[in-house]
């Protein structure tokens, strides 16, 4: 009985002190702060979905513009599998993609999906660059300290 009433009591305590304790915390809270010199994030996008893809361009925007980081992160955008379609010209992503480049993101396509799919890079953007595989690319980029990003 002893053991039981203290279950209840230890309960009733939690109960009570963490809403307290989580309203205090979430009206505080600021999100991190940043307080290294450079940053680096890759993005990927391997989906054919024009709404992913919008979304991911819109991410990566919005960390360029985060006045926490902005001026020290570099981005690299890099698609494979389905995410090739949003280099083709007769998609309406070229101005988006040049606003991003401009801002200094890297975007790269994956080699190893141009080949499978035998796709003619000429129906691809000229202001792309190429990576031998997408895969590779996130392994290689995580493995230097790089945050993956995959909306």
């Amino acid at each position: 009985m002893k053991i039981v009433f203290k279950y209840f009591l230890v309960l009733a305590v939690v109960a009570l002190v963490k809403p307290a304790l989580a309203q205090k915390t979430d009206a505080d809270f600021k999100g991190a702060t940043a307080d290294k010199a450079h940053y680096k994030a890759l993005y990927f996008v391997d989906d054919t979905a024009s709404a992913k893809i919008k979304m991911t361009l819109r991410n990566i925007d919005n960390a360029l513009e985060d006045p926490r980081i902005k001026g020290k992160v570099e981005v690299e955008l890099v698609a494979f599998a389905g995410g090739y379609t949003m280099f083709l010209k007769s998609n309406p992503y070229e101005k988006a993609l040049l606003a991003l480049q401009k801002k200094g993101v890297i975007l790269a396509e994956c080699s190893n999906t141009i080949r499978e799919r035998n796709i003619d890079k000429s129906t691809l953007f000229d202001f792309i660059g190429y990576v031998p595989s997408g895969n590779g690319e996130i392994i290689i980029r995580g493995n230097d300290g790089w945050a993956i990003v995959h909306p």
